[in-house]
């Protein structure tokens, strides 16, 4: 048979062309990404977003116009689907929200923006993580957790999978209440003892819409040292528990810095009528308090007991302002979740230590200020007004 020069044409066309059409087929890959995030050591629960970053990286030779990175949090069983918060900066200065969901005990999201990565480059995100636990002066009542799970994945395209993921632990804490000089005794109608109180935040977060208050017996008449002048507190107490006495220090715009402190000098004195025996004071902070006495994310330390003395005969007995009652708060009755806590006083001012610099924390009028843990009762026992409370949130109630 012979064979046609135009055959011969097409079969050396075909057998050259076959093997550039296999090439051109098989030399498309994948973009190769790697992904790398320097996580915060610490935040805190219930303040400010801490900052972070996240670099991605193309170690390939493909590049990609649809670079994605998606994070998941997962910080346990105590955590309500409004506790975490993340936000993204591409550029500018804007800070903006990566939408997450709540699936079992983790949060997930990606950014809603993608980026191109050629070979060889990098991109490096600013990021913000926080546990708001809720919202301004709308904080959640229970929860918390001692950590988050961050993990960081890299892929690129509208459903490629993760070419690269990067796996972090984020400790988190939150504020210190104590007591300092708390004296052993006190004499009903007798002079007031003096004390300190301090709170304490050692986190990386700043905090804000915090409520400092000092609980104690219903015979007690309570004033705080601000610039120099006694000032009496007015005693707050809520319906369903008429003799838990809580005295704000603050109003519930206070804000704490992230490493910084913030302390008040008590003075308090109890009624000649107060019975004899044992009683307590009890230091709590409260962030973003709601309307309600009693509600808010809490942290309460430890209390320091008081023993009055009988009055003795010819003392002149002291008074005790009249409590301002608020509508009544929505409480846990389980001693396992966290507390919360509101309450409506006069406000005071109270002094801040950041970075060895002694500050004021501004007045900011008596609003409803936060008062205990949600589920905290109070105990009255020997007719002296015995404050005791269930710690609801165990690591926040130091011992």
């Amino acid at each position: 048979m012979t064979v046609t020069g135009a055959g011969l044409l097409l079969a050396a066309t075909g057998a050259v062309l076959a093997p550039a059409a296999t090439a051109a087929t098989t030399d498309a890959q994948p973009p190769a990404l790697a992904v790398s995030t320097a996580a915060p050591a610490e935040i805190g629960l219930a303040g400010q977003p801490v900052e972070f970053t996240t670099t991605a990286s193309n170690v390939g030779t493909e590049e990609t116009d649809s670079a994605r990175l998606i994070y998941r949090i997962d910080g346990g069983a105590g955590l309500p689907p409004n506790a975490v918060s993340l936000q993204y900066r591409l550029s500018g200065t804007t800070w903006k929200s990566v939408p997450l969901t709540l699936t079992g005990t983790q949060f997930s999201g990606e950014l809603p923006e993608s980026f191109a990565l050629t070979a060889a480059q990098s991109r490096t995100v600013q990021l913000r993580l926080g546990l708001p636990m809720g919202t301004p002066h709308h904080g959640d009542s229970n929860g918390g957790t001692d950590q988050l799970k961050l993990n960081t994945l890299v892929s690129y395209g509208t459903s490629g999978a993760a070419n690269d993921s990067d796996e972090d632990t984020v400790k988190v804490d939150g504020l210190d209440a104590a007591l300092s000089g708390v004296p052993t005794t006190a004499t009903a109608g007798g002079p007031g003892v003096t004390f300190g109180a301090t709170v304490s935040n050692a986190t990386a977060s700043a905090y804000e819409n915090v409520t400092g208050v000092l609980f104690t017996s219903r015979y007690a008449t309570v004033q705080v040292l601000s610039s120099g002048t006694w000032k009496t507190l007015k005693p707050i107490t809520a319906g369903n528990e008429p003799d838990v006495y809580g005295f704000a220090i603050t109003g519930k715009g206070s804000s704490l810095a992230a490493h910084s402190s913030a302390a008040a000098k008590f003075r308090v004195s109890y009624l000649k009528n107060t019975p004899a025996g044992k009683t307590t004071v009890h230091p709590c902070a409260f962030v973003n308090q709601g309307s309600t006495p009693f509600t808010g994310t809490t942290f309460c330390g430890a209390a320091a007991s008081i023993t009055v003395k009988a009055a003795a005969s010819g003392t002149t007995p002291t008074t005790s302002a009249t409590p301002s009652t608020s509508a009544t708060p929505t409480s846990s009755s389980t001693p396992s979740t966290s507390p919360t806590a509101t309450t409506t006083t006069s406000s005071g001012t109270i002094s801040g230590t950041t970075s060895g610099t002694t500050t004021q924390l501004a007045k900011t009028g008596s609003g409803g200020i936060s008062a205990t843990a949600a589920s905290a009762s109070a105990l009255i026992t020997a007719g002296v007004g015995t404050l005791g409370f269930v710690a609801l949130r165990r690591r926040r109630n130091r011992a």
